[in-house]
């Protein structure tokens, strides 16, 4: 009997899809489709492929109505929520406009009988393997900028949204697409390791856990793919006392709990300047105690399950360990299912918490949070910064200049001021330590999926 991948879905827990992986024969053959179709794709201009793309951001969005249920029933984002429409169309049309000039030649200084200049050559086939918690928004971030750097692209989708990787390849196809550039493909981890060690695709770009990452790099060894893993999190804020504390609240809790907490960068720990500690306290409770569990696919609910229930049970655990250790729960919510082996669960805000609580260090990846009271910005930083990971920090203050300041000594790849949970297309979405390494975005995004190619031109003597 062929394997298959079967999605269970979090709202009831049946299997809600269930797919044939690959076989061998048709990952080989997808592989040549793909080397064929980019070396006349690299010859496509970028403006001839910005139509393409544009056409397959339209019949995306034409599916909306459908996906947002479907999200629902993959990983148990509300419906009320829309999908991903809005930060797909953003991303899209960005990557889109920018590629001219991200991906124009670099004319050094002039040299007399020389004509010298730098490209921005396609690397061949990027293979993106896309994680479940925004699965349209992740898989995006590569494959845009990917083929309209001229590269071809194998998607391999998590097994929790795989209809994902199916509308997408839908939408290619609706849009023309010329065939093999784009291909989903669902495979084994074993596939995937084989793939990666066969050395026949030129490009990596992974989101997903630490060890997920670690795991690319040894299936890669060797080879010189190159890789963009964005990975592991633990992102922090930081609230001083000229905050504007009615909008660091609303912010802060919907960073926190938006998506049941399942954000690569949402908000995991916060620290409170001792002058506005209570005050923003009492306020982040209140503001947390307005949020309704339940069925993802119900208008009322404004927190679905969480995706498995596993991930459900790692809160619990590190709830259970921090009260244990002293820490003081304030939300407490009855929600009908939240017991172990469950993925529903209630959001949580912790206090009386520290860095000796794995809640405080560790990735919780689900609806929970620790705030800790400080007395100044140095020891604020210190806990920032006492961290295996680093993606996102912000800054809660009316002062840029002094925001941007402690923004120099956070150990990071983004911070925000005021704001937090976006990733912001003009810019660069990167990490340090265990987050990873490499960069989606912008220009620097689209200079991870080229190379520079050198061109020194003598004139004849």
């Amino acid at each position: 009997m062929a394997e298959t991948v079967k999605l269970i879905s979090p709202v009831d827990g049946s299997i809600y899809i269930e797919r044939p992986v690959a076989e061998d024969a048709a990952i080989e053959a997808a592989i040549s489709r793909a080397r064929a179709a980019q070396a006349d794709w690299a010859n496509v201009s970028i403006a001839e492929r910005g139509k393409y793309l544009l056409a397959f951001l339209e019949a995306l969005l034409s599916m909306n109505d459908e996906i947002v249920p479907e999200l629902a029933w993959q990983m148990g984002r509300p419906v009320r929520y829309g999908g991903e429409k809005g930060g797909v169309e953003e991303r899209t049309r960005y990557m889109v406009e920018i590629a001219e000039k991200a991906l124009a030649p670099y004319i050094p200084e002039d040299r007399p009988g020389f004509r010298r200049y730098l490209k921005r050559a396609p690397l061949g086939i990027v293979f993106t393997i896309a994680p479940w918690n925004y699965p349209y928004l992740t898989a995006i971030n590569s494959i845009v900028p990917a083929l309209m750097a001229g590269n071809a692209v194998i998607l391999k989708h998590a097994a929790q949204t795989l209809l994902v990787g199916e509308r997408l390849q839908q939408a290619f196809d609706k849009a023309g697409l010329p065939k093999g550039l784009f291909t989903n493909l669902v495979m084994s981890h074993a596939q995937t390791e084989k793939l990666l060690g066969s050395g026949k695709v030129d490009h990596c770009n992974f989101t997903g856990s630490v060890g997920g990452g670690r795991a690319i790099e040894k299936a890669a060894a060797g080879t010189f793919t190159s890789l963009g893993l964005e990975l592991g999190g633990k992102d922090p804020a930081y609230v001083l006392p000229d905050a504007k504390l009615d909008h660091a609240i609303a912010n802060l809790v919907d960073g926190a709990f938006y998506n049941s907490g399942q954000c690569c960068c949402g908000i995991e720990r916060v620290y409170v300047h001792e002058k506005v500690y209570d005050e923003f306290v009492e306020g982040f409770i209140a503001e947390t105690k307005n949020y309704v569990v339940g069925s993802p696919l119900d208008q009322a609910t404004t927190m679905g399950p969480m995706a498995q229930a596993r991930f459900a049970d790692l809160i619990r655990e590190q709830k259970a360990e921090a009260l244990r250790k002293g820490a003081v729960a304030h939300i407490n919510m009855k929600v009908e299912n939240d017991v172990a082996g469950s993925p529903y669960i209630a959001p949580e805000v912790l206090t009386n918490v520290d860095h000796q609580m794995s809640v405080m260090r560790e990735e919780s990846f689900g609806p929970i949070v620790g705030i800790m009271k400080v007395r100044n910005d140095e020891e604020a930083i210190a806990l920032m910064n006492d961290s295996p990971y680093g993606l996102t920090a912000s800054v809660w203050t009316t002062d840029t200049e002094h925001a941007a300041a402690i923004g120099d000594r956070i150990e990071t790849g983004t911070v925000f001021m005021n704001r937090c949970d976006y990733v912001d297309p003009g810019l660069v979405w990167t990490g340090v330590k265990d987050t990873g390494k490499g960069g989606a975005m912008g220009v620097v995004g689209y200079h991870n999926l080229t190379r520079p190619k050198s061109y020194h031109l003598r004139e004849a003597i």
